[in-house]
């Protein structure tokens, strides 16, 4: 059976509302029967949990893990969290490949890669899941002095990243930006240079949006040419020291980067400010495609929605429903179980990402606790 649901962006913004307010319980508990579970309901002192979780992947989400790991070996100080942020497809290998216990990727398993077959091979009694935990809006981010609230529709993007735009006052800029001073400066365009989700999600919104002539991918279509460097934060600070530099990273890499970020047209051709707010309209149109406790998303990069930034990605958590070791199983459990809890959304609220809308969470709740 296919899930399919409507994902309310104010359910979003109420718990953002909510946790502004420092409330106890918020994150959409209050609309769902399944209870939060925050990190000390799961610690050392009723569980005795100790041992080592490994995983890797999404870069996306490193502040959004450092931050988790932090609180929850506060609360577990017999679990130590080795994440390596090696990117999506690499950290989808690595689990694939049972080096980790879960991988964080920003796209789903891929069926036209075979992805969910080896996964489910690697998990031997079970299936693999994915577990939708963070939501990370894209910035498109830009170092051009003297240029603020840079306006960009998703075809000047395209020619941008394509190669086809090659000078800052090129005639497409002008026309999104009629008012602004544009210098002939040279367009130095960054895309991550490994495989990785992040372009997975920028590219689907290209191809859905734009004259993009080449298919979604993680890894950067080499036609397209532009400049790679490695990671989230190799993307931020290529942009931050390049004069002229574009580039696509999350929310949170920018925001801690200090780097400006370009108004983006939706599917109405409205030039929208990206915010958690903004983001939360596009995920409002989100569709759960995956059948029982595997929660794909499939998102609408065209959104017409009012108000709604069209560039999201979803950061997923990976791993068996049932065939880990039972000493994994457990620790990764007891993990998710906190990230997906009030206290574990709330955390993000402040890092440039979004919490989970409730009628979400609520799913991943379920599943989560269905891992064994």
């Amino acid at each position: 059976m296919k899930y399919a649901g409507r994902l309310a962006a104010v359910t979003l913004v109420g718990a953002l509302s909510l946790a502004a307010c420092g409330t106890d319980n918020n994150g959409g508990s209050a609309n769902s029967s399944t209870p939060a579970t925050d990190a000390s309901s799961a610690g050392s002192g009723s569980g005795g949990l100790s041992g080592t979780i490994n995983a890797a992947g999404s870069s996306a989400q490193a502040n959004a893990i450092d931050e988790w790991k932090k609180n929850f070996q506060q609360a577990n100080s017999g679990v130590s969290l080795n994440y390596q942020p090696s990117g999506s497809g690499a950290g989808i290998q690595a689990f694939i490949q049972g080096t980790v216990s879960f991988a964080g990727s920003d796209s789903a398993l891929k069926d036209d890669k075979g992805e969910p077959a080896q996964a489910d091979a690697r998990c031997k009694t079970g299936k693999a899941i994915n577990l939708p935990m963070v939501i990370g809006p894209v910035a498109v981010v830009y170092n051009l002095p003297g240029v603020d609230n840079l306006q960009l529709s998703p075809k000047t993007i395209g020619d941008i990243f394509n190669s086809k735009i090659t000078k800052w006052d090129d005639a497409a800029i002008k026309k999104d930006n009629p008012d602004a001073k544009l210098p002939s400066t040279a367009i130095q365009a960054f895309h991550r240079s490994e495989e990785s989700g992040t372009s997975d999600n920028f590219t689907k919104f290209l191809s859905k949006t734009a004259d993009w002539p080449y298919e979604p991918a993680k890894a950067w279509p080499a036609e397209a040419k532009g400049q790679g460097a490695k990671g989230s934060d190799g993307i931020a600070q290529a942009v931050k020291t390049g004069v002229g530099a574009i580039s696509y990273v999350e929310l949170s890499f920018a925001e801690n980067s200090g780097l400006s970020k370009a108004k983006v047209a939706n599917g109405s051709g409205e030039f929208v400010e990206l915010t958690p707010e903004s983001a939360g309209k596009t995920v409002e149109a989100a569709e759960i495609t995956g059948q029982g406790n595997d929660l794909k998303l499939s998102i609408d990069y065209a959104t017409k929605a009012a108000g709604a930034y069209p560039i999201v990605l979803v950061t997923y958590e990976i791993t068996c429903e049932k065939g880990l070791p039972e000493d994994q199983s457990k620790l990764v459990k007891a993990f998710l179980t906190y990230t997906a809890s009030d206290e574990g959304q709330q955390a993000l609220t402040n890092l440039g990402y979004a919490p989970l809308p409730a009628t979400l969470v609520a799913k991943v709740r379920t599943a989560v606790e269905a891992i064994s």
